[in-house]
């Protein structure tokens, strides 16, 4: 006897789900309120994807063609498939002391998976995620992207007094 009440207890848990999904729907059939729906391409110009998109992986510049990449590595350590490479030389700085500054930033974004671990894991904010998302190429080396501009140096850090 108990299994029969707990089989149609099941079948009403099934029908009263059912019918709170079906609610929810037609509501939005009969009175769409906000659409959603974004009519692209046509409406190219004035797209804005969410600040949490993921489109491509991006080094982000100022007005002095500066960065944030100390080239230390990280991120090419953490990303679990490889697509990020870090080329660096030695350059001398203001002391005439040599350190290591980025060469190239080289990101493979054929290879990756957007599982976000470079850019969680870059100590100094070098790296983020961009925009862009029409990344439909018939050759796969136009995915590789060197991140750092040409000419680009890195950010001196600001002094607190």
């Amino acid at each position: 006897m108990n299994s029969v009440v707990r089989y149609f207890t099941d079948i009403y848990k099934g029908v009263t789900s059912l019918w709170t999904g079906m609610k929810v729907t037609g509501k939005y059939f009969i009175s769409p309120g906000e659409i959603v729906t974004e009519q692209y391409p046509e409406n190219r110009a004035t797209l804005k994807m969410e600040d949490r998109f993921k489109g491509e992986v991006i080094m982000p510049h100022d007005e002095n063609n500066q960065h944030k990449c100390t080239g230390c590595g990280i991120c090419e350590v953490n990303c679990p498939n490889g697509s990020i490479e870090i080329i660096t030389k030695k350059v001398p700085n203001e002391q005439g002391k040599m350190v290591r500054a980025i060469d190239k930033h080289i990101y493979h974004l054929s290879m990756c998976t957007f599982c976000e671990l470079c850019i969680k894991t870059c100590p100094f904010d070098a790296i983020t995620w961009g925009q862009d998302f029409e990344h439909a190429v018939f050759d796969r080396t136009r995915l590789t992207r060197v991140l750092n501009r040409p000419g680009s140096s890195l950010k001196k850090k600001e002094v607190k007094s």
